[in-house]
């Protein structure tokens, strides 16, 4: 039995959205550029990915551009930003549990003397909003904060975040990373008070190599690439036609079945909840208090920390069983180091190195829950014996 459990790193193409894809690369392959029928054909389906993408999140179509995905649209959003509105001020403020796309270009930024506040966490995740409150001033230029956590699926209080912000400094950019949280959570710009928002096509059963930055119309911000001037000069290169509209039709696929899938997702970690649980020297990180059924937190992931056994040696374990699953974020799994999002929540030393994630989508079934438990019950007993020797 293969199970894939890994959600959180990438999703299964729908059916839908591949045969789509398949038709734009293998019958309407024009360029949009061009000014003949095979041009238009391609703008045509372009106009219908901006469309789709801007009623989804109730923003205008203009606001809407394409990227290569969830990292190029977070660096796009914070250096564009940042050297768009430099002379206003010099002071960016993120969050202790961002994704690296986030972190690693806020050093890039402290490196070119921008001043960078790391708002810390609690033990569930999450930001203080008081201590947001403190930290924004009149040179703060930048708010940047994670929707859903990539590790452990917490989530940020988004909404209070962005009233806040335009409270205390209406100049005050707020630029949210929505990749894990856009498809599971509905996500609404302008009523939220973001100004700009990220999101990835691989991460909503789209094609991987897409992506999404929103932009209010009031946000100033510099190209990172310069060339053909496509996407008004924000954003050029030749689209990515098949890309744009792939990811479309998936978030189009994602909304027509959304309550139903949420429902179905929180009984899927509801009940691997409740098999980890029956199992001694296991913990189930970043859950909120009075909240055992997963509720307040993201629907489709489980951090599982197991006593005195190493990630990576469960990881494989699982894996020969036909079992796939992360020990952190994707982005970072191949560079083992203590997680950052796990230490800033104050998780037991001990437990750091020990700790696996667990990912879900539409496509999860309880028997595959219940398969990937039994397995669980039957390893951890022998590989905490292993490791002891």
């Amino acid at each position: 039995m293969e199970v894939y459990l890994d959600n959180s790193a990438t999703t299964r193409v729908f059916p839908e959205v591949a045969e789509l894809m398949r038709k734009i690369m293998c019958e309407d392959y024009g360029n949009p550029s061009s000014l003949h029928r095979k041009g238009v054909e391609a703008e045509n389906y372009l106009r219908y990915a901006q469309e789709t993408m801007a009623r989804l999140l109730k923003v205008g179509e203009k606001e809407i551009f394409f990227t290569s995905g969830g990292t190029e649209s977070d660096n796009m959003a914070l250096i564009g930003c940042a050297s768009a509105n430099n002379r206003r001020g010099r002071h960016i403020i993120t969050t202790q549990v961002e994704h690296p796309a986030i972190l690693q270009t806020c050093k890039y930024l402290e490196a070119q003397g921008y001043g960078i506040t790391y708002l810390p966490v609690n033990a569930y995740g999450q930001i203080s909003l008081d201590d947001l409150q403190r930290a924004i001033g009149p040179d703060t230029i930048l708010v940047s904060i994670m929707h859903t956590n990539n590790e452990v699926g917490s989530l940020q209080p988004i909404g209070e975040a962005g009233a806040l912000i335009k409270r205390m400094n209406p100049g005050t950019m707020f630029h949210v990373d929505a990749v894990q949280g856009f498809g599971k959570t509905k996500i609404y710009p302008k009523k939220m008070g973001i100004d700009m928002m990220s999101i990835s096509g691989h991460k909503i059963h789209g094609p991987k190599g897409i992506g999404v930055l929103y932009v209010g119309e009031k946000v100033k911000l510099h190209p990172l690439l310069h060339g053909g001037g496509q996407q008004k000069n924000l954003r050029s290169g030749t689209d990515n036609v098949p890309g744009a509209a792939g990811m479309a039709r998936a978030a189009e696929l994602l909304y027509q079945h959304y309550e139903g899938d949420r429902e179905r997702l929180y009984k899927c970690k509801k009940r691997f909840m409740d098999g980890i649980r029956k199992m001694e020297g296991t913990q189930i990180n970043g859950l909120l208090p009075g909240r055992p059924d997963g509720e307040g937190t993201a629907s489709h992931i489980v951090s599982v920390s197991v006593a005195g056994v190493r990630s990576e040696v469960m990881l494989h374990a699982l894996e020969e069983e036909g079992i796939y699953v992360s020990a952190g974020s994707a982005c970072a799994a191949r560079k083992p180091q203590p997680s950052a999002t796990l230490k800033a929540m104050g998780l037991d030393g001990t437990l750091l190195g020990s700790t696996i994630r667990f990912s879900f989508s539409v496509y999860t079934t309880t028997e595959e829950i219940d398969y990937t438990l039994r397995v669980m019950y039957d390893k951890i007993p022998i590989l905490r014996r292993y490791t002891r020797r």
